[in-house]
């Protein structure tokens, strides 16, 4: 048994956890995983007997909104979901909403716009534990999923390429910072005026482990050349889609094709972290191929997110 290490009330972005936390986060995930199937009887099934968590979802979800309730639910916890016009609506301060949440549950899931509105939101609440389920800059649980996914499919981590094609965005920022801390080189391709922002290379180089390292590139083949794993995700993120047209001209040199994963190492696996637009990012030959692991990602939320609720509401559960 190994006790959880320190980790902070909130889990707002990769960085709030040390390594050491990634990987007993990875570690616990597959324990729950693994105990899934035990159902009532499973270790941490009443985990959270008795408490609450809100769901505050000022964007669209299929995959986050259903993992963290079914995750909750699972370790014996309760759902709330007030309406997002309640939340973000500008009835109240957000500050204020979360001061009025912290008297009811235990802690707050929020995917929203900007970053500084869960970072706000969580300051103005100190017994609330607040959960990024994503903003426009960070999409820390989904980084989560994805390398409990490359560990189950690849084995040890360090060492390992991982190579991103497209906008330099919030999916893009989140495996940066979770693959240097776990020792996995992550090489991203992306137009010019796309580039993942220098101050998360900068945050990268200050939390590598094992050599690894952020590498920028212009050219998705050379980008790939060395990749265990290339990953993908639609050209126009949430609150973009007025771009749409403008980006998909932009893009389409980026699109991961047969041709591009051919030029990858033998047996590469191929990443999205949905929903994907088949034609665009992604051709249907490789998302419906043998090294598509797409849907296992979105499995993995589930897990990875049980294995954090757990971490950071019943710390007594946690161990692994």
């Amino acid at each position: 048994m190994m006790p959880i290490p320190s980790i902070p009330k909130d889990f707002l972005s990769v960085l709030h956890f040390s390594p050491e936390a990634l990987i007993h986060c990875l570690r616990l995930s597959a324990l729950v995983k693994r105990d899934r199937s035990l159902r009532r009887t499973a270790p941490s099934a009443g985990a959270l007997a008795g408490r609450h968590v809100a769901l505050l979802f000022d964007k669209p979800s299929l995959r986050t909104m259903a993992t963290f309730e079914v995750a909750i639910h699972e370790i014996g916890g309760h759902v709330i979901v007030p309406a997002p016009n309640a939340v973000f609506g500008g009835r109240e301060s957000p500050a204020d909403v979360a001061r009025n949440l912290e008297r009811w549950v235990v802690a707050a899931v929020i995917r929203t716009f900007g970053q500084e509105r869960v970072e706000k939101f969580a300051a103005a609440a100190p017994r609330l534990h607040v959960i990024n389920a994503l903003t426009d800059e960070e999409h820390p649980c989904q980084a989560l999923a994805d390398y409990l996914t490359l560990q189950e499919h690849l084995g040890v981590l360090p060492g390992k390429t991982l190579a991103f094609i497209g906008d330099g965005n919030n999916v893009a920022t989140s495996l940066a910072h979770a693959g240097v801390m776990l020792g996995v080189h992550v090489h991203i391709a992306s137009p010019e005026g796309f580039d993942l922002p220098a101050t998360v290379v900068s945050q990268c180089e200050a939390v590598s482990r094992h050599g690894a390292k952020v590498t920028l590139f212009r050219d998705p083949r050379e980008a790939v050349a060395t990749a265990d794993a290339v990953y993908t995700d639609v050209w126009a993120s949430m609150g973009q889609e007025g771009e749409a047209t403008s980006r998909a001209n932009v893009f389409r040199p980026y699109q991961v094709n047969a041709a591009l994963m051919a030029a990858a190492r033998p047996g590469a696996l191929f990443m999205h972290c949905l929903p994907a637009h088949r034609g665009d990012e992604v051709t249907d030959e490789v998302i419906d191929s043998k090294s598509s692991v797409v849907f296992d990602q979105a499995e993995n939320r589930l897990h990875t997110q049980k294995a954090l609720l757990l971490m950071l509401l019943a710390p007594e559960a946690a161990s692994c």
